[in-house]
């Protein structure tokens, strides 16, 4: 009999009351692990107000305690790293080494939600006019709300709730309800660290819910990863609702390949980047850029794609696993097939069976050369191990080419020479940029800062622009006066302070 994976509101996990219920299946079987119940109206409701009253004592909790208990929750994580992992890679098919660094990503940002207090000082001037002192405090609002995707179900609710929390804020996380069966662990540890009722809170369900939990009076931010569709609609409905509101969506990333960059380096880190986790990352690499003499490499580059087999999450040998659905495992065989019309198919993954597991969703590493910006293959980002080759003249074309795609996450170059390095990360008009270094996701004393349609908002996630996404500015202008005798002479008309 499968799981019934619960709720968790105002510190208790409890079993849902709806009669809307969805399998969590395994991507690799079919079979079903777990059943999770869409939260009803009233769940969302519930969950809303015990983050909402936790939020007026945990406000209140000094600083330094709100950060051992993020102390307190990394060192649990890293004690559970691999239990952590292996949930992981039964929910979403990934490999266990994936897995585990999906883990390891969100526990760095646990690390920084723990040196919370140096991110939230405000700022002083002493006399700034007539005996008059101003200083900032930087302050919590409220309830907070994270949509998470299946991709991954470890390192992105973590890039969330510590954060907002460590902040002074409380709650609401609804993740993917086609993996949530690691966020229910994580939550788990949180309570174990020490983590009070309320502050944080768990709901499940599809659109329903998330309108619900936008359109809430009572929540003040809302952030979302996931597809560009749902991302827009959620900007849009998130302002109407004035929240303030951060959305990463889709990508198409690029990777430049010089003529005078280290082959074996590029062919290696090419295939890691574009296949690994079956190329269900927002910053995979999705199309290689060959220019002038490299691209006589790309015959190479298909065998060397070819040698990285999908499997099970705990077969050793496998370089990833299966792709999450049945609908995406249908979506990338179809684009495949438009691709086969469009460009030249040197590696062809749409046959791919893996024994002893018939019923996967497993898709073959592919690989197309030829590909130009109006092939239906370079305009759809495919979600899957499938990388298209571009041949170009010049890092201008390179540069022109990527600059006119209208997504903007991440992209990267390699080469031996410092100017191609340096006009390239300048003039390319992506967020985040790799030099020899194939996905350039930021540690998280920087952020994550997609552009473009990649991002929808003004702050991104993790580091320093987190905590001012978490937060408000409160200025205050004082003025003390020792002798009283001088206080009040004249009233004041105008306004200047003086």
């Amino acid at each position: 009999m499968s799981r019934k994976i619960p709720l968790f509101i105002n510190g208790e996990f409890m079993l849902g009351s709806s009669d809307h219920i969805q399998p969590v299946t395994s991507p690799a079987t079919q079979e079903v692990l777990a059943e999770v119940p869409f939260a009803t109206a009233k769940e969302v409701d519930f969950a809303v107000a015990s983050a909402k009253e936790a939020f007026e004592t945990w406000r209140e909790v000094p600083i330094s305690e709100r950060a051992r208990l993020m102390l307190r929750y990394q060192a649990l994580l890293k004690e559970h790293h691999d239990e952590l992992g292996e949930i992981l890679a039964k929910d979403t098919g990934k490999t266990f080494e994936d897995a585990k660094g999906d883990v390891w990503r969100g526990i760095e940002v646990v690390e920084q939600a723990a040196n919370i207090a140096s991110a939230m000082m405000g700022e002083t001037v002493e006399n700034v006019a007539g005996g008059i002192d101003s200083y900032s405090y930087i302050q919590p609002l409220g309830v907070c709300v994270g949509i998470t995707p299946f991709n991954f179900p470890a390192m992105l609710p973590l890039w969330m709730f510590p954060m907002a929390i460590a902040c002074g804020n409380t709650f609401v996380l609804k993740p993917s309800e086609q993996v949530p069966m690691t966020p229910v662990r994580l939550i788990e540890l949180f309570i174990e660290a020490g983590a009070p009722k309320g502050v944080l809170n768990m709901v499940h369900g599809g659109a329903e819910q998330v309108d619900q939990l936008i359109n809430h009076a009572d929540t003040q931010t809302v952030s979302f990863v996931g597809s560009s569709r749902v991302g827009e609609y959620i900007y849009q409905a998130s302002t109407v609702a004035g929240k303030r509101v951060q959305c990463m969506m889709g990508a198409k990333n690029h990777m430049v390949i010089m003529p005078d960059a280290d082959k074996n380096a590029v062919l290696n880190a090419l295939v890691g980047a574009s296949v690994g986790a079956a190329g269900q990352r927002c910053m995979a690499i999705s199309v290689a850029v060959f220019v002038g003499e490299s691209a006589s490499w790309i015959p190479e580059l298909a065998e060397r794609v070819a040698t990285a087999r999908p499997g099970a999450w705990d077969d050793a040998g496998a370089a990833y696993g299966p792709v999450i659905s049945k609908p995406a495992h249908t979506r990338i065989l179809d684009l495949i097939a438009k691709g086969k019309t469009e460009a030249n198919c040197l590696l062809d993954g749409s046959e791919c069976t893996v024994e002893g597991m018939p019923d996967g969703n497993w898709v073959g590493p592919t690989v197309f050369s030829g590909v130009t910006p109006d092939m239906t293959i370079y305009k759809e980002e495919i979600f899957g191990p499938v990388l298209c080759c571009m041949e170009l003249e010049t890092l201008d074309d390179a540069l022109a080419v990527i600059n006119a795609n209208p997504m903007g996450n991440g992209t990267s170059i390699f080469t031996a020479s410092g100017g191609a390095a340096r006009k390239y990360q300048h003039e390319v008009a992506v967020g985040q940029v790799g030099i020899n270094i194939p996905i350039p996701v930021p540690l998280p004393f920087f952020s994550f800062t997609g552009w473009r349609g990649s991002f929808r908002g003004d702050l991104h996630p993790y580091g320093k622009q987190a905590v001012r996404f978490y937060t408000e500015t409160k200025t205050v202008t004082a003025r003390w006066r020792y002798d009283e005798s001088e206080a009040g002479k004249q009233p004041n008309m105008s306004i200047n302070l003086r």
